[in-house]
């Protein structure tokens, strides 16, 4: 099911990321659109808490890809399996043949890992058809619109 969520304030945006951390299990692809300033990366901040990961998330947009060990947090880390939280920002990329020896395809096919993409149109063909879509608008002031399908309701 579609879902719409108006978020008022940089709080709200991350709240959000820290609700979907929650539903996760491991092996997921999240595929963050939006342009500059639209909240992805407040979003990212807030997925990374809800999976127990205390490091400051940045945008790797200059290096592409971080990653966090999701074991190594704390007690209230997830669980599941789930290992690793990756995340990547394909902004400066101009093609698939970029981030060819990144190793991209093994770490979203691994169940242990949860991969998160910011322009993830820079790669659309290798993305998994059950990848997780969220688009990101921003509305104004500190509002953003984000849309996906609802986990919990499919």
């Amino acid at each position: 099911m579609q879902k719409t969520v108006i978020t008022t304030n940089f709080e709200e945006t991350r709240q959000l990321g820290v609700a979907i951390a929650k539903t996760l299990k491991g092996g997921e692809v999240l595929a963050l659109y939006g342009d500059l300033g639209s909240g992805k990366t407040t979003f990212m901040q807030g997925l990374a808490q809800g999976l127990g990961i205390t490091k400051h998330i940045l945008s790797p947009t200059f290096l592409i890809m971080r990653s966090y060990d999701i074991t190594g947090e704390k007690e209230s880390a997830k669980g599941n399996g789930t290992k690793y939280l990756y995340h990547l920002d394909l902004y400066r990329i101009e093609n698939e043949k970029d981030v060819e020896g990144l190793g991209l395809l093994d770490l979203m096919d691994d169940p242990e890992n949860i991969v998160a993409i910011e322009w993830p149109d820079k790669l659309e063909t290798l993305l998994p058809k059950n990848a997780s879509s969220f688009y990101f608008a921003y509305l104004g002031d500190d509002k953003r619109e984000i849309r996906y399908n609802d986990r919990q309701s499919t």
